[in-house]
């Protein structure tokens, strides 16, 4: 199974559908369309230049979907991972509604595809998606639901507080945002769907296939890998941050953050008692947490965020602990499945969608945002090569950026510690606001947990425990240069 790795087992592998091997290239290639990279945004490409007549080969070094697109939480989502702000601000407010529009077509292409191929193991949920806040910002939750419906054409609905817990029975939570039509799929049976439809198109794939040298000059480029070689007239790398030895420039414009999940032990009914939906929910702008119901009464959350890859079963506590703090009904809660994969952050937090030079193109960089934007880049790229469509051009403002090499990772890292802190902070006091306004009222008080005292994330510690002493030492630094910039930050006020 390509989810059974050193980067520990995912529930979804355990579960699959049977996907078979594919053989190594073995003999010489010559193809129009050569596509590096076995992930979605390849598999997409692949599948979509081959529907148009061109012939493809498809080069994966390991198994189809062995990283980041068979490992995440499978929640399909409109948007990109940068705020919509953030977008209007470096192109426009035209220029990002038909970016929006790209990112509705993603998703409504993995839920066609889907349906259309009646893909064996996927599991569609069609329950929406929760944003959900866990301080009390009413009135900005209210702004966003109106900006993304005016601004957007977005189906979006504003949750107050009252329908969140009624929806997921926690004191934790505030308002939300819903996105009806998001939805929820098993990543890795849709990548051995996706495969297989490119094969049925006519596309050739490869595993254990890793590319070692491109010459990408002249009308035929030659790709070399360790038994034969491949000419195409056009190549698509789609790969991510592991593709550093055959394209290093590409490489340092990401940055790779590592996540990490768990699956738990069967919940029962003490389950649907917590979490009273099939919706597909975020309690987070970043990386802690988000989660969804699975096999009727399992719970997958995906939390941490490191910029190495650790040892999975280094942070089943911690996020386990994630779970009974945020409802304490399932405080008996017990893993079965703990792993992790590794994502490409971009600087700007926009895929790199584009080409590079006259037939090399790219698909990289999605940035953790990547279900609904891997199928958008592979169609617009086989549009681009195919039928000489432009729109790819919509992503031209957001070049490759440097990512600050080791700097700019331990950078990555000290703000994710610091936003962890911020963000349970700004929960422990909305909570003690809201507690005090009850006693006012005179109304039953809710229970108010401690003020969290986070500097350094527990579970990083764990994983640092496994090091030589000079790396914790190292480790130890870098989170006390984190957490001396979050006490230098003024407290917000009460």
């Amino acid at each position: 199974m390509s989810g059974t790795t050193g980067l520990g087992e995912t529930w979804y592998a355990a579960n699959a559908v049977a996907s078979p091997a594919r053989p190594s290239l073995a003999v010489e290639c010559d193809v129009d369309v050569c596509v590096v990279g076995g992930g979605l945004a390849g598999l997409t490409a692949a599948r979509e230049i081959a529907r148009r007549g061109w012939s493809v080969a498809l080069l994966e070094g390991h198994r189809i979907a062995w990283n980041a697109s068979g490992r995440n939480t499978g929640f399909v989502l409109p948007g990109f991972a940068a705020e919509e702000d953030a977008i209007i601000e470096r192109v426009g407010l035209d220029h990002a509604k038909a970016l929006w529009s790209l990112s509705e077509q993603g998703a409504e292409y993995v839920r066609n595809t889907v349906r259309e191929l009646d893909m064996p193991g996927v599991d569609l949920v069609e329950d929406g998606w929760l944003n959900v806040w866990k301080s009390d910002d009413d009135a900005r939750v209210a702004h966003l639901a109106e900006f993304y419906a005016k601004q957007f054409g977005a189906e979006v609905e504003h949750w107050p507080k009252e329908r969140v817990r009624e929806t997921l029975r926690s004191n934790r939570y505030f308002s939300a945002l819903n996105f009806p039509r998001g939805f929820a799929i098993n990543p890795l049976a849709y990548a051995h769907g996706l495969a297989a439809a490119a094969e049925a198109a006519g596309a050739r794939i490869f595993e254990n296939t890793p590319a070692l040298d491109i010459d990408p000059a002249g009308v035929r480029k030659r790709i070399t890998t360790p038994q034969a070689r491949v000419r195409a007239g056009q190549v698509i790398f789609a790969g991510n941050t592991h593709i550093g030895l055959l394209m290093p420039k590409l490489a340092a414009t990401l940055v790779p953050c590592s996540t990490y999940a768990i699956a738990t032990e069967p919940l029962g009914a003490a389950l649907h008692d917590a979490i009273r939906t099939q919706a597909a929910v975020s309690d987070t702008e970043f990386v802690d947490n988000h989660y969804r119901i699975v096999d009727g009464d399992r719970l997958v959350w995906c939390g941490r965020c490191t910029l190495w890859e650790g040892d999975p079963r280094s942070f089943t506590k911690s996020l386990l602990r994630d779970i009974r703090r945020t409802f304490p009904q399932l405080r008996d809660v017990k893993a079965a499945h703990s792993w992790t994969g590794t994502l490409g952050n971009t600087v700007h937090l926009m895929p790199q969608i584009g080409e590079t030079m006259p037939g090399v193109w790219l698909l990289s960089g999605f940035s953790g945002h990547g279900l609904n934007t891997t199928a958008m880049g592979g169609e617009v790229v086989a549009r681009a090569i195919a039928e000489d469509d432009p729109s790819w051009n919509l992503f031209s403002p957001f070049e490759l950026v440097w990512a600050g090499g080791r700097l700019g990772r331990a950078a990555v890292q000290s703000y994710y510690y610091a936003y962890r802190t911020r963000e349970r902070i700004d929960g422990w006091l909305s909570r003690r606001r809201e507690a005090e306004k009850r006693r006012k009222d005179g109304l039953p008080p809710l229970e108010v947990p401690a003020p969290p005292v986070v500097p350094v994330d527990a579970a990083a510690a764990d994983s640092a425990a496994e090091e030589t002493p000079k790396k914790k030492r190292l480790r130890k630094k870098k989170a006390d240069v984190g957490a001396e910039a979050v006490s230098a930050e003024k407290p917000p006020e009460i």
